[in-house]
């Protein structure tokens, strides 16, 4: 099968990716390699991906550039589309910088949708939207036909707009597709602005863990070869529906420095400053349907995940160390 993937470069998009091309499919990968962060690392995610023959990088910006390009490189073949490309983060999505989430999460996703109505060729598309549509709920877990979306943030609101356009897009034209409302990914790559990077690293650095409130609020970490494995299930499902993708527990912050600690071997100094605005208390997924309608079940809990993104950042420390002694 071809697939293409946007969004290839970043953390889930390149696991992905990896996966579908150890499963001998051939990958068209799209990313326009923005500097939210370092791009580099975006394209260190890449270099299994680049040494095979079956993957093709197309770098484009979907909020603006002519997707011929993508038009050559699929040809008359039968294709699925993940879409995962998207201006990520929560604290960054206030002020000036909201116009960036627009361009990325919704006039992107607008402007693919529009290049995909009506190709007969088309199997489907997954969009990965985020946990961040649901706000604070009034109970818990988070399920998808009951929780009202209700987003706490303004990156929250672009990703929720992005449903309603697979929705309407799949509506009126008639296109497969099907959403994955994914719930804290963590894992090897990770973005460095994410948590559990940037735990890890202070505590190897012997720095202080900074936590934005009390550090009692909780999160559904899920682990990223989990989603990948949704993701991978998920395809086959072409009745457009929205499907939770989380660990199905809810763990506090807290609990996340304890279990790291005693990864590590060592005392993990904290400094707690103020609650940062759109992060929300609590998020706990309902996993009933992914249950139901994918065979689905989460594998990796906290603590094995957890220990798996730290091993993969002491390795990557020791390459980066050979690489400025050699």
């Amino acid at each position: 099968m071809l697939y293409v993937v946007s969004g290839a470069a970043g953390f889930v998009g390149s696991n992905l990716t990896d996966r579908l091309l150890s499963e001998g499919h051939r990958v068209i990968g799209v990313d326009c390699f923005r500097d939210y962060y370092d791009p580099r690392i975006k394209r260190r995610n890449l270099s299994r991906a680049i040494a095979r023959k079956t993957f093709q990088l197309l770098e484009l910006d979907l909020s603006r550039d002519t997707l011929e390009p993508l038009e050559q490189a699929i040809g008359s073949r039968t294709f699925i589309v993940y879409h995962l490309s998207a201006q990520a983060g929560v604290r960054k999505s206030w002020g000036r910088s909201f116009q960036h989430y627009v361009r990325d999460n919704v006039q992107a996703t607008q402007r693919l949708l529009e290049w995909c109505k009506g190709r007969e060729n088309l199997q489907n598309l997954v969009y990965s939207s985020s946990s961040s549509v649901y706000g604070n709920v009034d109970s818990m877990p988070m399920r998808e036909d009951t929780s009202i979306p209700r987003p706490y943030s303004p990156y929250g609101v672009t990703k929720l707009a992005g449903e309603h356009l697979v929705h309407l897009y799949g509506a009126n034209y008639g296109m497969p597709w099907v959403a994955c409302r994914l719930f804290t990914v963590y894992g090897p790559r990770q973005r460095p602005d994410m948590a559990f990077s940037r735990f890890i690293e202070a505590a190897m650095e012997d720095r202080p863990i900074t936590i934005f409130g009390d550090g009692k609020q909780a999160r559904d970490f899920t682990y990223v070869g989990d989603i990948v494995e949704g993701f991978r299930r998920v395809e086959t499902i072409k009745d457009r529906e929205v499907i939770n993708l989380g660990r199905g527990e809810r763990v506090r912050l807290l609990e996340v420095l304890s279990a790291l600690s005693e990864i590590l071997g060592k005392h993990i100094e904290v400094e707690y400053v103020e609650d940062q605005k759109g992060d929300v208390r609590d998020t706990w997924a309902s996993v009933d349907k992914a249950r139901k309608l994918l065979g689905w079940e989460p594998e990796v809990d906290i603590f094995e995940g957890l220990a798996g993104q730290v091993e993969w950042t002491k390795t990557l420390s020791k390459a980066k160390s050979r690489s400025v002694s050699g």
